[in-house]
């Protein structure tokens, strides 16, 4: 046999091992048909960038120490008087609309997430309100404070911050700092973390790196806690760029929910999940549950916006038994009887996510979707293959709109201006099945037309995408699009 003979035997044996694989790993068809093709066009390296990137919750299943994102276990004797309380708070909701009922239905079954009533929720539309809020509430931690994110900097804002925690664990202050390393790579030197270590704060990444076959699973949430009473998640990292814009962006837009009451609690709960699944150390105790102990929240009833407006805190992860997340944004769009509106960086759609938006248009709801056109730095696969999923909902009648003032990072969905969510998941495939991720489901109307109040105003600085526009573009460009859609299920 000749060595040609031989390579090719060789290849369709390789081919043959790994198409059965994938295909006994039961994925959806796209994912399937992309990983195969991966395998094929790059042999031996395609398996390498699958044992990185590619294995589902499978890759948990030996970890029996992890703590997995079901809170009803790990926080429930914590959350107990929070969840004694949420079936009369479902009755009095499901009350006023159908669609929140199954909302909150949902959520409480796909991620155990406790409805909670007794909150404070405010929105703040970029950093520019945001840090300024959340500095404020750091100097007045007396007992606790525990960040989280995914990308957090070394530069002139954060150095700031930093301060002002060396400061606080002066005076007593436990702080704690979780971030993604993968987020925050490059970008946290290690001078500032040993400033942070020989100040008294506890810092840890959410996994290590050199864990090379959970690599790929990124810890996205945004989370700050304070003294478990005042809580923030959303779309917002840590850094200068979200001030200035960064390198390439004129500004950043983005979204943040400032939460004080019982929401903050279950962040605090979240939070303290993902410090034990980092560092081993279990930190759940009735202290940092306000609402176990003799002090009440401080948003007792006063107004039906103010002090009491129910919300849920959704989680998901590579290893959730369900896609909560991605099922929170189809039961919203399928459920939309007037409009829907929705913000994010990426749109990169799954087939169940594209059939609601295209038939919720189709059936006369107006859908609205916006998005960025380009991304930071020199990866640009995502935005190209977007343009293609662009182009097949503008076609059943969503109206696409392009942010062209700076960088669209906020990620939030509104329904009928009755309903809404913001939090840290994309419009993708990887914020769905992917990420780590934390959405806040809000049932409030008055928070939900804010939001879209702010979409609104954020009109002034988009450009209407056509399907028909975007059908003459040079075929060199549209097929650059469709050849990185290929790879849509990888990004």
């Amino acid at each position: 046999m000749t060595w040609t003979a031989a390579l090719g035997w060789f290849f369709a044996a390789y081919a043959l091992l790994t198409g059965i694989y994938i295909v006994l790993e039961n994925r959806r068809p796209q994912a399937t048909l992309a990983w195969m093709l991966l395998f094929l066009l790059l042999p031996g390296i395609g398996l390498v960038i699958y044992a990185l990137f590619g294995r589902d919750r499978k890759a948990f299943s030996r970890d029996r120490k992890l703590a997995h994102q079901n809170l009803a276990s790990t926080a429930k004797p914590l959350l107990q008087e929070l969840r004694s309380r949420q079936d009369q708070e479902i009755g009095k909701l499901e009350m006023q609309s159908p669609v929140r009922r199954r909302l909150m239905s949902l959520v409480r079954h796909n991620s155990h997430s406790v409805l909670t009533a007794r909150n404070r929720v405010s929105l703040q539309q970029n950093a520019a309100i945001h840090y300024p809020s959340l500095i404020e509430d750091l100097r007045q931690a007396r007992r606790t404070i525990d960040l989280q994110y995914y990308t957090w900097a070394d530069d002139a804002f954060t150095r700031e911050l930093k301060d002002i925690l060396l400061e606080r664990a002066r005076n007593g202050v436990e702080v704690r700092l979780l971030y993604d390393p993968f987020g925050s790579l490059f970008r946290l030197t290690r001078r500032y973390r040993r400033a942070l270590s020989e100040g008294g704060v506890r810092w840890s990444p959410v996994s290590a790196l050199w864990r090379l076959h959970t690599i790929s699973y990124r810890n996205h949430r945004k989370i700050a806690v304070i003294d478990g009473r005042v809580g923030y998640t959303g779309g917002m990292n840590i850094g200068q760029e979200h001030l200035d814009g960064g390198p390439g962006f004129a500004r950043w837009r983005d979204t943040h929910l400032r939460i004080e009451g019982e929401g903050a609690e279950v962040l605090q709960a979240v939070f303290l999940v993902d410090w034990y699944n980092a560092t081993g150390e279990d930190l759940f105790a009735p202290n940092r549950f306000p609402s176990l102990g003799n002090e009440r929240p401080a948003v007792e009833a006063s107004g039906a916006n103010d002090g009491h407006l129910p919300l849920q805190i959704l989680t998901s992860g590579p290893d959730s038994e369900w896609r909560a997340i991605r099922q929170l944004y189809f039961a919203m769009i399928v459920s939309a009887q007037r409009r829907v509106r929705l913000q994010s960086a990426f749109f990169v759609l799954d087939a169940t996510i594209a059939e609601a938006l295209k038939s919720a248009a189709l059936a006369g709801v107006a859908v609205e979707v916006m998005v960025s056109d380009r991304g930071e730095g020199l990866n640009q696969t995502p935005y190209w293959a977007a343009n293609t999923y662009l182009a097949e909902v503008a076609a059943a009648g969503v109206r696409v709109h392009i942010y062209r003032k700076g960088y669209l990072h906020a990620k939030t969905i509104s329904i009928d201006g009755e309903v809404c969510s913001v939090g840290s998941a994309n419009l993708d495939i990887r914020s769905f099945s992917i990420n780590y991720e934390l959405n806040a489901v809000i049932y409030d109307a008055r928070l939900a037309k804010e939001l879209e109040s702010a979409f609104e105003q954020d009109l002034q600085d988009c450009q209407l995408f056509s399907a028909d526009e975007y059908a003459q573009r040079s075929a060199p460009g549209r097929l650059r699009d469709f050849m990185a859609r290929l790879f849509s299920p990888l990004l």
